[in-house]
């Protein structure tokens, strides 16, 4: 999957900083080439307080053993069952209450249990975020809402081949995505979150002089990857310490082809889905704080019906 977030970020702890140890409940899921699972991300409604530090680390484990070719879904004996695994290294500084800057670096392991296609592993795409609260009611009789806007941009940082889907550990290319936020905060334990965000995708070279692909022979090894939108919607509960989201995530690539018929994923195809995410996230002494996360694609078309697993840790510092 293509989506961006891969790995996006820290966006935490409401609460006053000198109330940190006690009042730091919430923390990031990074999930690297799939929707965040219950995550705290660049398209939720959090802000750090000024001056704070974070740094975390997470870990996601996504498997499929069938898969939509086009619209048609199967399951392939020459993969069996495609694991992904990764870790993503997060940190995220807050330079006014307004303002936060962040950034994320995933390792990650691709791995199909049968036939002959080999595992690849790799450091993948350094990402680079910053969001801004744009406006906010403040506190009212029912709650406070808020508007944001984010950007994020990624490039590769090793030199790992995207012509090897789907044991590829990304696209190898740039790219860059806006985001708009709305988040509402009720007075009481619940919320509720809507995001839309646009991602503009550089070109990818492949290491051969032509492809073939959504009916066409190219002769070139330059391949014009599609931008891709993508929607969330999440909701949830939050008392003390804890933070109960679920969300449901929707991605469209605007242009690409289907996989062909008996044939390996191309980097361009078209990858859309469903997913639905869920999660619990909770604050220990010491300002750190633990969730675990899970997520099901629901729905797709050149993506697997993959079931996602997270976890992280995060630890917040006041400068």
């Amino acid at each position: 999957m293509r989506r961006f977030n891969p790995v996006t970020l820290i966006f935490a702890l409401r609460q006053p900083v000198t109330m940190l140890s006690r009042t730091a409940r919430w923390l990031i899921l990074a999930v690297v080439s799939a929707a965040p699972a219950a995550a705290q991300t660049i398209d939720d409604g959090s802000m750090m307080p000024k001056g704070t530090l974070i740094a975390g680390v997470f870990y996601s484990h996504d498997s499929w053993d069938q898969y939509w070719e086009g619209t048609l879904k199967r399951s392939n004996g020459n993969i069996g069952t495609l694991t992904t695994k990764s870790v993503t290294f997060v940190g995220g500084y807050s330079v006014t209450d307004r303002l936060a800057l962040t950034a994320s670096l995933p390792y990650i392991w691709t791995h199909a249990s049968q036939g002959v296609l080999h595992d690849m592993s790799g450091v993948q795409d350094l990402a680079l975020a910053a969001k801004f609260r744009l406006l906010s009611t403040g506190p009212s009789a029912h709650g406070e809402l808020s508007a944001f806007v984010a950007g994020v941009a990624a490039l590769p940082t090793s030199n790992y081949t995207p012509d090897f889907y789907p044991l590829s550990i990304g696209t190898a290319g740039r790219r860059a995505a806006g985001h708009l936020i709305l988040d509402f905060e009720s007075n009481s334990a619940w919320f509720a979150n809507a995001s839309a965000s646009y991602m503009w995708c550089s070109n990818v070279r492949l290491n051969r002089s032509s492809y073939y692909t959504n009916g066409q022979l190219y002769l070139t090894n330059q391949v014009v990857m599609p931008n891709v939108v993508d929607y969330t919607l999440s909701a949830g509960v939050a008392r003390g310490h804890w933070r109960v989201p679920i969300s449901l995530v929707q991605q469209r690539t605007l242009g690409g082809g289907d996989i062909r018929r008996q044939d390996m994923p191309f980097v361009s195809n078209r990858m859309d889905f469903v997913k639905l995410d869920g999660g619990v996230m909770y604050a220990l002494p010491k300002n750190v704080s633990i969730s675990l996360g899970a997520g099901r694609v629901l729905t797709g078309r050149n993506v697997g019906q993959s079931t996602t697993f997270t976890s992280g840790l995060v630890y917040a510092l006041h400068l």
